[in-house]
């Protein structure tokens, strides 16, 4: 794995086309379990992301995380902003310096960023969050000392999908307690498109080339 600034900037293009294709997706699953604001939310948030990322030069992977991080934290409410940012801050703490980043320093950076989310959120895996396909995702890169990005992907899917089943036990969706089964969770699809994407820019590179 080499992640390059080129690379993440590629991988946050793709993030905000996949949420800006799918906002009313994503807000109709928070309609059923949350404040019904995660599409608008993301949808602006990855929009102001990409219109500061393309709009600066950056030498290092780890400036481009901190700006994705301050963007998120001041261009998104509800909950996703602070939690998505958090993660990008700690990810971007972990790589201070980086102008590219290997495997063993994107695993040190998820496992920061995950810390950093439950710090923030007060949740667990199985608590039906985004945590529940962050942390699949680390142990995919714990596990592998080479990643199959097909399998990566499969992986955050496999792990969105659960979400379903599961009873949601933080954020306004634990209120409806049994009710909360059946749906899926809006943080966790929104972060299978994150990792989705940069396995799409791992293995393929940009579409446009």
């Amino acid at each position: 794995m080499n992640l390059t600034v080129d690379k993440t900037l590629k991988w946050m293009t793709r993030v905000n086309e996949k949420i800006q294709a799918n906002k009313a997706y994503l807000t109709s699953l928070d309609q059923a379990i949350g404040d019904g604001d995660h599409g608008i939310n993301m949808s602006r948030g990855f929009q102001e992301v990409v219109k500061k990322l393309s709009s600066s030069h950056y030498e290092t992977v780890s400036d481009c995380f901190k700006d994705v991080a301050m963007t998120l934290m001041s261009k998104v409410g509800g909950a996703s902003g602070p939690i998505f940012g958090t993660a990008f801050l700690k990810m971007s703490m972990s790589v201070k310096g980086k102008e590219s980043i290997n495997q063993e320093e994107f695993t040190r950076a998820i496992d920061d960023a995950i810390n950093g989310i439950i710090q923030r959120g007060k949740a667990n895996e199985g608590d039906k969050t985004l945590l529940d396909v962050w942390m699949p995702i680390l142990r995919v890169f714990q596990e592998n000392d080479d990643i199959n990005w097909n399998d990566a992907d499969n992986t955050a899917k496999n792990a969105m999908e659960a979400t379903k089943e599961r009873l949601a036990k933080k954020g306004r969706a634990a209120y409806l307690k049994e009710r909360s089964i059946g749906h899926v969770d809006p943080g966790s699809v929104s972060s299978y498109y994150l990792f989705q994407s940069l396995a799409e820019v791992m293995t393929k590179g940009d579409k446009n080339e």
